[in-house]
């Protein structure tokens, strides 16, 4: 696979159509040169507005849906809709498209972060305006960023995956096929070194005005790198060393801090608040963009309302799971459903809305209400709390009016501070240092459980719950979670990722969908049919290189295994 400086003309044609907030509005100025694009600040800012479009474009690609497809193979959601099921049984090969498209995203915008960054080197780091090293920190960081996505899917400490800055080739351009690494550890270990470039260059969040929401910023690289080491230290245990100062930093320094309530982080007016770290920024109304995750989470058909789709649903395990500590307030946040405390919700300004599913394939029992606060604005679709057959989505102003692109102003957290305060929490645990009752009581008092856990007595287990309760349905990669767990030893079989992966993930079924007081059955609902099974296998571990790809590298690189 060869990544050309003429990857540009399809970072400049995606700048055509981007719409995301208004460091997204760019207009780009005809074709540009390598030798004769970045001559103003206005060329470098169009340069890595594009780049951004990795996260944002309107469609399922990457932060839409498709990367969240791989939580089917775990245990929090299942598919409501015929979709690639044997990623749910772990039947995966490397012909499934999945694989394949979420791969050629992730390369082909590292490849435009790269360009930018070279570009930039090039002109030489003293005769950069101050935009320009700016935008020199955030490619930095969106270079890990994507790096880091193919990286720890796909590379294990015995095989890492294809990767070299391009700035280490002679000329600054890399024309030939990249070197597979021989380790993800090295893998990390350039992602470590472009976020510590980002960090220096980035300015605080803070600094920025509201035009420039969303974009990286200091703190933000930090946080991917708590992120990094922590996934680093599935290979290298020393690396939890370095998580709890970094967390603390990323607190005194950077600013960002946990938000009262549990269900604050969720809401429109606090998608830039202290607890934000990095998102896509989107936005409804009649000009949408952004991520279509939120109505995506919808339940099918919206209750008649909205264009919801429907696809994901989520399992009785994890309401369970919120159970083992009633009156967790996660449990108001997160799902919806048949169960008397989760029954009642406000939806278009309609209080005490009930709850029912539809005709879906697979019948839950459950919807995620994670991301459902843009919906309980507007009243007009109601008459006398009925539907008025002559209204429209358009009486809520936070909502698409796009069925078909069903974003909301409700932007979609990659990285927010809670998860920063549980990787601490686990650091403090896997190095057996006090604290971690600390870390996790700031949550659970929030989620009006008070001071749960005791110090010196908190266990893997416990940060393993709290983990799950906390980040449900989001991008934080579940799914990862149960693998990197499944090495650790002396845990409760529960959070084993053979355990969790080996049985069949349960529902709460109604007799009558439409009927809210029906009554209801828990019951297996995935894997179907008596030849279903869903076996671990260590071969699970990372996702195979989609198979063209390696035809296309002559044979220079090797699948994982």
């Amino acid at each position: 696979m060869k990544r050309k400086i003429f990857a540009l003309v399809a970072l400049v044609s995606a700048s055509l159509t981007m719409s995301c907030g208004e460091f997204l509005d760019v207009v780009p100025e005809g074709y540009p040169t390598q030798n004769g694009f970045f001559a103003t600040d206005k060329d470098a800012l169009d340069a890595i507005d594009a780049v951004y479009w990795g996260i944002a474009r309107p469609t399922d690609a990457m932060w839409g849906r498709d990367l969240f497809w791989e939580q089917g193979a775990a245990d929090d959601i299942v598919f409501t809709k015929s979709r690639d099921f044997n990623l749910e049984s772990l039947n995966f090969n490397a012909e499934h498209s999945w694989i394949s498209s979420a791969w050629n995203n992730l390369y082909t915008y590292m490849a435009n972060a790269q360009w930018v960054i070279q570009s930039l080197l090039q002109k030489g780091e003293n005769n950069l305006s101050a935009i320009e090293k700016r935008v020199l920190g955030e490619a930095y960081f969106m270079r890990a960023f994507y790096h880091f996505h193919v990286a720890y899917r796909h590379g294990t400490d015995k095989l890492g995956v294809p990767y070299e800055p391009w700035e280490s080739f002679e000329g600054g351009w890399n024309n030939q096929i990249f070197k597979q690494q021989e380790s993800v550890v090295k893998n990390y270990e350039m992602i470590v070194d472009d976020l510590k470039k980002a960090a220096e260059r980035l300015p605080f969040f803070e600094t920025y005005t509201q035009a420039d929401y969303g974009r990286a910023h200091k703190a933000a690289a930090w946080a991917l790198m708590v992120k990094v080491y922590a996934y680093w230290a599935f290979w290298d245990a020393s690396k939890w060393e370095e998580i709890p100062a970094l967390v603390d930093r990323i607190e005194t320094e950077g600013h960002r801090d946990l938000l009262a309530d549990c269900a604050d982080p969720f809401k429109i007016a606090n998608n830039y608040s202290q607890e934000y770290i990095f998102s896509v920024h989107s936005t409804g109304g009649s000009n949408p963009s952004g991520s279509e995750f939120t109505g995506v989470c919808l339940r099918n058909t919206g209750w008649g309302y909205y264009n919801g789709w429907g696809s994901i649903k989520p399992t009785h395990d994890l309401y369970e799971e919120y159970m083992k500590n009633p009156g967790d307030r996660r449990l108001q946040l997160n799902l919806v459903g048949y169960q008397p405390a989760i029954n009642y919700f406000t939806y278009f300004g309609h209080e005490n809305f009930r709850y029912t599913e539809n005709g879906d394939n697979v019948l839950s029992g459950y919807s995620i209400a994670k991301y459902m606060e843009p919906f309980t604005y507007g009243n007009e679709v109601f008459k006398d709390g009925v539907l008025d057959a002559g209204a429209t989505a358009a009486s809520n102003p936070h909502i698409s009016t796009n069925g078909d692109y069903p974003t909301t102003d409700l932007c979609l957290s990659l990285l927010r501070h809670a998860e920063m305060v549980l990787f601490k929490a686990e650091a403090l645990v896997m190095t057996g240092k006090p604290g971690a009752a600390k870390e996790l009581n700031r949550l659970t008092k929030r989620a009006g459980l008070g001071d749960l856990y005791t110090e010196g007595q908190v266990k893997m287990e416990d940060v393993m719950h709290e983990r799950r309760c906390e980040l449900a349905f989001e991008f934080t990669d579940r799914f990862m979670d149960l693998k990197r767990w499944s090495r650790l030893t002396n845990i409760a079989d529960e959070y084993t990722t053979a355990a969790i992966l080996g049985k069949r993930t349960r529902g709460h079924v109604p007799a009558d969908a439409s009927d809210p007081d029906t009554q209801c059955t828990v019951r297996e609902i995935w894997p179907v049919g008596d030849g279903a099974t869903r076996t671990w296998k260590e071969s699970c571990l990372v996702f195979p290189y989609p198979s063209q790809e390696i035809v296309k590298a002559g044979g220079l690189w090797k699948q994982p295994n």
